[in-house]
């Protein structure tokens, strides 16, 4: 085997350099190779990309990541933000947890601050377990006797099952509002929770339950376009028996039962907006 220039053998592998022609081999000085660069180092690596390894990162660039990498202004507004968050959630947990407690202190001093934020969207209904759950489907139903057009006479409206409607709404709807869920059926269990079996009040509760389903009813009862040509309107309930699955061999009828109540005379305060009519009242003479 012969040895070129300085004992190295000719098999040796010759550093290329980017961006300068190859000498033949005959031309080449072999004392003209850089200084600095040991004979024995991985020559088929690029000097280039050795570079890139140690570059800098860019100025402006946060090596950290999260909370971390924002200016201090938004770190600020992050961490109040993030606060702000974990307060409301946990009033909203208290808030639920009074409501479910039994009676106590808290519940007596600040129950209506409590029912102001639970009502009617965080509601909890605990009637779907046991002992005690529900097994009939129990609908609303309201019909109207219209004042006299002075020709025919008065006319009662046909029974409209209020309960159905809400169902409606409910149905297929992926956020579904409590109001449709639970204003009325709450409404119905005041009254029934406060009347006896003859549709007698017991006490103040009764008749403030009697004024919340007017009220209910006149709203609902506007929306299918009547509105303050009502007189009087009459309010019943249906109550069906869940049927049972079919793989039992429970004999349950579903037939429905009713409970008429009496007619009711409907008031000004009973129409839609008459609240708000009467707060701007007493603003106005409060006022003067």
């Amino acid at each position: 085997m012969d040895a070129d220039h300085g004992g190295r053998t000719g098999s040796e592998t010759k550093l290329v350099r980017p961006g300068v022609t190859n000498v033949p081999e005959a031309d080449q000085d072999p004392e003209s190779e850089p200084a600095g660069i040991p004979e024995a180092a991985d020559r088929s690596r690029p000097v280039a990309a050795a570079q890139t390894d140690t570059a800098p990162a860019p100025a402006g660039r946060r090596p950290d990541g999260g909370m971390a990498a924002l200016s201090p202004p938004y770190q600020v507004a992050a961490a109040i933000a993030v606060s702000l968050i974990g307060l409301l959630a946990f009033a909203h947990v208290a808030m639920i947890f009074l409501h479910v407690t039994p009676s106590n202190t808290l519940t007596k001093q600040h129950g209506d601050v409590v029912d102001d934020w639970v009502f009617p969207e965080f509601e909890q209904n605990w009637k779907l377990f046991a002992p005690n759950p529900l097994q009939q489907n129990i609908s609303v139903h309201v019909r109207a006797e219209l004042e006299d057009n002075g020709a025919d006479g008065s006319s009662i409206t046909r029974w409209i099952n209020l309960s159905r409607e809400d169902g409606e709404a409910i149905r297929g709807n992926v956020l579904p509002s409590h109001v449709d869920q639970n204003e009325l059926r709450r409404a119905w269990d005041f009254y029934t929770g406060s009347h006896d079996s003859e549709n007698r009040p017991n006490g103040l509760r009764g008749e403030l339950s009697e004024r919340y389903i007017r009220r209910i009813v006149m709203v609902r009862l506007a929306e299918h376009g009547y509105g303050g040509a009502v007189e009087r309107i009459q309010v019943r309930s249906a109550v069906r028996s869940v049927a049972a699955p079919e793989w039992s061999d429970e004999k349950i009828s579903t037939k429905a039962e009713y409970r008429e109540l009496p007619w009711w005379t409907v008031a000004p305060a009973d129409l839609p907006g008459a609240a708000s009519a009467d707060q701007a009242s007493q603003l106005r003479k409060a006022e003067k």
